[in-house]
């Protein structure tokens, strides 16, 4: 140790040598973690660029195998175009083989036609004079046909009117079937695309064979139905109404008249009576329309009858009545829900006194009112019916017609039944029945006629008609709520009830049918509303039109065999002549001297003996 220096002294210097030895390696270490640094950055530069350098490298590469492949291409397809070339030009130098002896073929041929033409020409001339004498033979066959179509149409037209005065003299109920076209509801739970493939619900099992008879194809066999009238899908509401047209010109000759209309739910009643709807809108206007139904047309058609009359000789009333849950109900009243009853008079006719009756005058009144009750009919949707009606209607149009102009104006026969009058002199009420001859030398008294009938119909009492000198006649249209099946429709609830009372009444009326068919003694009009409304129409004295409505559709083909069995009832049914009215001052004298049976309000008496037909 040196002289002078301590040991701490030395100490301290060495503890500041290593400082600045510690401080310099710190430098030291800090550069280099700096040049480090610096080292790793560039390497990743150039790692990076090897990177990129690898990628082109690649790139060219798939570059240089798409080249190759697409040369090898060329060379293959290169090849192929020389084949297809060599090819071409053989063929080429074939068809000019062909061209070049083209001209001599047409030549030869040319020559054969023209050889074959003036064969085909002498032929022709040897046969001109044969033609001549078969078209004259044609146009003689064709005239013939012709008049046999013309003669077969007469006949058949002559058939059918004998046929209806045939069922006119027996009193049988007039029954048409009219067979509505497809609808997309027919298909069911099926998509519409099935709509009438065979074997499906919606497959076509009803067919019209002629305008009389429709044939229905069932499961066992096939059955045929005849009636008076039968319409195909294809046919209008006009062609419908052509049908029906007569039978009002028959009101205004004194005769009653009712059309009914008959069928399942959705089977097109409505339609057939009304015309097309949507919604409420019945598109009842006073101009016709193509798609409106009997009602409409029957009024129109009712005023323009009257309208060549002289003035002040017809009236008219219109009652617009729904038979809804068996309940009579007015819907031309204040209050819908109140309920009716059908009372009966003295001489034994039918009316509801409680009715509104409207006088009209025009189209447009009846359309009006008509109108205002389809707006508060039943109606509710079902899974087969969008529209489908809960209750009966009836729409009556009462025409009143003065007794002067019923006696003295001229009166056109429309049927066998028509009276032709002889005056004849005043007679007791208690010997009425009696003929008596008209007194010679006396004129007589215009204030009391009785009339003679040319025709066999019985005594009848007139006290139906006013002794005022006013004849009325009645017209009933009814459309009647469809027959329903309640597992097809899907309905509860009330819709439940009133699809129970519906089928109620139409099981009531075919028994009342039935009834009328077998002639038994008690007709059971009281089992419902309906059919004791219409009781004077179906078994009295008035002209009566059945339209069955059926789908041609093979899910409905049990409705539409129990609806055309129903016109088959219906057709057996024969009341005797409907007798045309008559004033009250007048009476109606037959050929024998008392009442004789008629199959309308009494029964026929044991001591008669069988019916006749």
């Amino acid at each position: 140790m040196p002289l002078g220096l301590n040991q701490t002294d030395l100490i301290s210097m060495r503890i500041k040598e290593n400082d600045l030895k510690t401080r310099a390696k710190d430098e030291r270490i800090v550069a280099l973690e700096t040049e480090n640094a610096m080292l790793y950055l560039k390497l990743a530069q150039l790692q990076n660029s090897l990177r990129m350098s690898r990628q082109e490298t690649s790139h060219y590469e798939r570059m240089l195998d798409h080249e190759k492949s697409y040369r090898h291409e060329s060379a293959q397809t290169c090849v192929k175009l020389a084949s297809i070339v060599k090819n071409l030009r053989e063929e080429l130098a074939d068809v000019r083989c062909r061209v070049q002896s083209i001209p001599e073929c047409i030549a030869s041929e040319y020559d054969n036609i023209m050889s074959e033409i003036e064969k085909r020409n002498q032929l022709v001339k040897s046969h001109y004079s044969g033609m001549t004498d078969l078209q004259r033979k044609l146009m003689e066959l064709e005239a013939a046909l012709q008049g046999a179509n013309e003669r077969h149409a007469r006949e058949k037209k002559r058939r059918r009117d004998l046929h209806n005065t045939l069922m006119e003299l027996r009193g049988n109920i007039r029954v048409h079937c009219r067979v509505r076209p497809l609808m997309n509801f027919d298909t069911g739970s099926e998509d519409i695309s099935t709509l009438g493939r065979p074997y499906s619900q919606s497959e076509v099992v009803t067919h019209v064979m002629d305008d009389e008879n429709v044939c229905v194809q069932t499961a066992k066999h096939n059955k045929a139905f005849e009636y008076e009238r039968v319409y195909s899908p294809l046919e209008n509401q006009e062609a419908v109404f052509e049908e029906v047209q007569p039978m009002i010109t028959s009101l205004l000759d004194g005769y009653n008249v009712c059309i009914m209309a008959y069928g399942q739910t959705g089977s097109g009643k409505t339609h057939t009576m009304i015309g097309g709807h949507k919604n409420e809108d019945y598109n009842l206007t006073t101009e016709p329309q193509p798609e409106e139904g009997v009602i409409p047309r029957a009024v129109r058609q009712l005023f323009s009858i009257i309208s060549e009359k002289p003035a002040d000789t017809h009236t008219v009333e219109v009652s617009v009545v729904e038979v809804y849950n068996n309940d009579i109900r007015d819907l031309l009243g204040n209050d819908p829900k109140v309920r009716h009853d059908v009372v009966t008079s003295s001489d034994g006719s039918l009316s509801v006194p409680t009715l509104t009756s409207r006088a009209v005058g025009t189209v447009d009144d009846v359309m009006s009112l008509v109108r205002h009750g389809l707006k508060a009919r039943r109606e509710i949707s079902t899974l087969i019916h969008e529209h489908s009606s809960r209750s009966h209607l009836v729409v009556m149009l009462t025409v009143s017609i003065q007794t002067h102009h019923f006696l003295f104006s001229p009166q056109r026969v429309t049927s066998p039944t028509d009276v032709f009058a002889v005056p004849q002199s005043t007679i007791p009420k208690e010997r009425s029945h009696r003929r008596q001859l008209p007194q010679p030398h006396s004129a007589p008294n215009l204030s009391k006629v009785t009339m003679r009938s040319r025709t066999p119909s019985p005594v009848r009492s007139l006290s139906d008609t006013s002794s005022s000198g006013v004849i009325k006649t009645k017209l009933q249209l009814v459309d009647l709520a469809g027959s329903e099946c309640v597992g097809m429709s899907g309905v509860t609830g009330s819709a439940l009830r009133e699809a129970s009372y519906i089928n109620k009444s139409l099981s009531a009326l075919a028994d009342v049918l039935g009834a009328l068919a077998e002639h038994r003694a008690h007709v059971p009009y009281r089992n419902s509303r309906i059919t004791h409304l219409l009781q004077d129409s179906i078994g009295g004295d008035a002209k009566l039109l059945v339209m069955l409505c059926i789908s041609p559709a093979n899910r409905y083909v049990t409705e539409s065999v129990q609806c055309l069995g129903f016109g088959q009832r219906a057709r057996q049914v024969q009341r005797g002549p409907i007798r045309r009215k008559l004033p009250g001052n007048m009476e109606r004298i037959g050929p024998g001297d008392g009442p004789t049976y008629s199959g309308r309000n009494s029964p026929r008496p044991k001591s008669a003996g069988p019916y006749k037909q």
